[in-house]
């Protein structure tokens, strides 16, 4: 394959997940055969020293301060967005008005309809897009919905998913961006991932219930006073899906104790899964007709069985990490850009999403059910 394209990157933003896009654009080549070469160009941060300092360990050729060098640069193929919410849909639509591919972490925009001017510019210049939503990438959660599709649980009946971390729970803790009601709330931060893992699993859902609330009412803003909190820190959804299921997520930030518990139940009428993010390499399975005093999960481990797990490693139960999963995030966009796989989740995708989340919202402002 001494003939693949290059594709050039420019990254925007230097915090946690752009170096989680950093490892996806450093490990993808390495680990999957894919049909172009990636090189990283230049990486943008609001400060020299931190994009300076970006550039050295990430290893980009250039650093800058003001992100439009990346979007006006021909050289640049994809542009990867990892700054704050509110600034997603300027960024976007600059790059994808320059032809560029664009690789954003979600949420896609702090609005539906900003997600849906993204879409269409981006469909109507033929770009390919990727939101970030890396857990999907996860081997295990295609078992599981195989497990689902093959009638393996049975007829589904029930689901539960939750996304919980605790890095809001101190009411000293500082007001965020993540906070911007043009930008925040637990729902849209934490609970798009529960929403995007419950249609994966049992697809599309029809009409949903919302209760958004907020607990901790003001944060400290930086000036010596405190600042008003109109976003919520819980969000929480009733659920009824197109295939006959109910069920319920959450999205709460201030989860004493928890770091990472992205999970999901689905209860059928011949067995069960259960899935938690903390423990991201196990699979917990229950089949009905056990013999009395016999019954209970099984662990199932991830491994080689599991596509792709065996590109990084042979041996089963070795485990995966949050970074792998970006990887196979990234080598699924690449794939899309060279025209050899459907974009994996992309910005259409992304704004289903996004529209979840509003509709939760408005139905708790509402207090009723909402259709979608």
């Amino acid at each position: 394959m001494a003939d693949r394209p290059t594709l050039r990157i420019g990254l925007i933003g230097t915090g946690f997940m752009g170096m989680a896009h950093t490892f996806g654009y450093t490990m993808a080549p390495k680990t999957f055969d894919l049909p172009a070469k990636l090189d990283l160009v230049t990486v943008a941060d609001v400060t020299e020293a931190a994009a300076a300092k970006a550039a050295r360990q990430f290893g980009f050729a250039r650093a800058t301060t003001d992100w439009r060098d990346i979007v006006t640069d021909p050289e640049i193929d994809i542009v990867s967005i990892t700054a704050p919410n509110a600034l997603h849909k300027e960024m976007s639509l600059a790059a994808i008005a320059a032809g560029k591919h664009v690789y954003c972490e979600k949420p896609l925009a702090p609005l539906a309809t900003d997600a849906l001017e993204m879409t269409e510019a981006a469909e109507a210049a033929g770009v390919k897009t990727q939101v970030g939503f890396n857990y999907l990438c996860n081997p295990l959660f295609r078992a599981a919905r195989e497990m689902i599709e093959a009638g393996e649980l049975g007829e589904i009946l029930g689901y539960r998913g939750l996304h919980a971390e605790d890095y809001m729970t101190d009411p000293s803790g500082p007001f965020t961006f993540r906070h911007d009601p043009a930008g925040g709330g637990a729902l849209a931060d934490l609970g798009s991932h529960a929403l995007a893992t419950a249609e994966f699993l049992l697809g599309p859902i029809k009409a949903l219930m919302g209760d958004c609330v907020t607990m901790i009412g003001a944060r400290p803003d930086g000036h010596g006073g405190l600042r008003k909190v109109e976003v919520d820190d819980i969000g929480r959804a009733f659920l009824r899906f197109e295939n006959g299921a109910t069920g319920v997520i959450e999205g709460n930030w201030i989860s004493t104790g928890r770091k990472m518990q992205h999970d999901f139940e689905v209860y059928g009428t011949k067995g069960a899964l259960a899935f938690t993010g903390e423990r991201l390499n196990e699979l917990m399975f229950y089949e009905t007709g056990s013999p009395s005093g016999r019954e209970g999960f099984r662990r199932i481990l991830a491994g080689p069985a599991h596509p792709p797990y065996g590109r990084f490693c042979v041996a089963p139960a070795h485990q995966l990490g949050f970074n792998d999963l970006k990887a196979i995030e990234v080598a699924g966009f690449v794939e899309a850009i060279a025209g050899v796989a459907p974009e994996p989740f992309n910005f259409r995708k992304g704004l289903r999403i996004q529209t979840l989340v509003e509709t939760a919202q408005k139905s708790s402002r509402e207090r009723q059910w909402c259709s979608l």
